[in-house]
């Protein structure tokens, strides 16, 4: 039994949210044989808590298929990094990835959907941070159960507002709620700017930004000036909501962020007191779009009264729900959403030394 066998043992092993083998995915960190016993060290890329174990049984199992193997060890952890952002701009301090949520237009349940991964994540382990960038309409603080003016410690940066474990900020902390926010383009961007620099975030793997609905010079600008590491999709299967996706999907693509899949929302309801299903805005529009742009169609939601009922009560179905299949889907889908991003290329900015140049006066003789 050589080394070489383990790996071409491991690489039959799909590992399901990198979608690819862990060899690929460049997890398997160390092999080590001892007459014939074997240790093998994993180590993710994104938050996964839930699935930890299940995963070291899988390999555990796997391996014991060896012939005249004898102990098998499988020791798997967790390691977030930053990752590479647009080329102009540089990860920001204490934010490790900065994950963007966009619509090509409103009313698909984007801000619900972002919040419940931003929960979901946190659920697995993960450090997470949202940010309400949705300035002209800001619905985070009711979905999270919050309100009232942030705290500063020093009367120039804001400390976050936590809610189940969760740092947010938004607009809605400083205005009142029947405020219409009657602002033109550079003040919103300016606005959205502030919230995010001049908060301080505490050491966040994940910084969930829940962008405005719409791709116009509003979205364009923040998509350039933010750092972001990856960005997801969501709409429905309705086809004029996934014709205004696409124009989301390219915008991203124009800023060089890459889409690390697609989130179909209200993709079938389920009448609540028969159970039949219905696919009230269509079937496969989503799955249809993410094979065209050759992304990942990252998981489908129902259109199920729950997720409004806690939305608007400020008490999100991942977390007034944990056990129920609505609150499963978000982690799934937020596991395959960090699993995708970990496998992009990874930031190596802060390895690199500051070099200063400076003009000095010559020599006096």
């Amino acid at each position: 039994m050589t080394q070489t066998d383990i790996e071409n043992l491991l690489k039959t092993f799909i590992e399901p949210h990198y979608g690819t083998d862990l060899i690929l995915a460049n997890a398997i960190k160390k092999i080590e044989i001892d007459d014939a016993n074997v240790r093998v060290d994993v180590e993710l890329g994104y938050a996964a808590q839930s699935y930890l174990d299940t995963l070291k049984t899988e390999l555990t199992q796997l391996l014991k298929t060896l012939p005249e193997i004898g102990d098998v060890t499988v020791f798997v952890r967790v390691k977030i990094v930053a990752h590479a952002v647009q080329q102009t701009l540089k990860p920001l301090p204490n934010i490790k990835n900065i994950i963007a949520v966009a619509s090509g237009k409103g009313g698909v349940g984007k801000s619900t959907t972002a919040v419940n991964l931003a929960l979901a994540l946190a659920a697995e382990g993960a450090s997470v941070g949202i940010l309400d960038a949705d300035i002209y309409g800001p619905s985070i603080p009711m979905m999270l159960g919050l309100s009232g003016a942030p705290e500063s410690q020093d009367k120039k940066t804001m400390q976050p507002k936590i809610a189940f474990g969760v740092q947010t900020m938004s607009i809605g902390y400083l205005v009142s709620e029947n405020q219409a926010m009657i602002w033109r383009g550079p003040m919103v961007t300016n606005a959205l700017l502030q919230l995010l620099r001049e908060t301080r975030w505490n050491d966040l793997d994940y910084l969930i930004i829940d962008l405005p609905p719409g791709t116009g010079d509003i979205q364009l600008t923040l998509a350039q000036t933010i750092p972001v590491s990856g960005a997801i999709i969501v709409t429905t299967p309705q086809d004029i909501a996934l014709l205004d996706a696409q124009r989301g999907f390219s915008m991203f693509e124009k800023v060089n962020v890459p889409v690390l899949g697609l989130v179909e929302n209200m993709s079938v309801h389920i009448c609540s007191n028969c159970g039949h299903e219905e696919a009230i805005f269509g079937t496969g529009g989503g799955v249809a779009m993410a094979e065209i742009n050759k992304i990942e169609c990252l998981g489908k939601l129902p259109l199920d009264i729950h997720i409004r009922e806690q939305a608007d009560v400020g008490a999100p179905i991942v977390i007034a729900q944990p056990e129920s299949r609505i609150a499963q889907i978000y982690r799934e889908i937020a596991r395959k959403m960090g699993a995708k991003l970990a496998l992009k290329p990874k930031d190596f900015s802060s390895k690199f030394p500051n070099i200063v140049v400076q003009n000095t006066a010559p020599c006096q003789q």
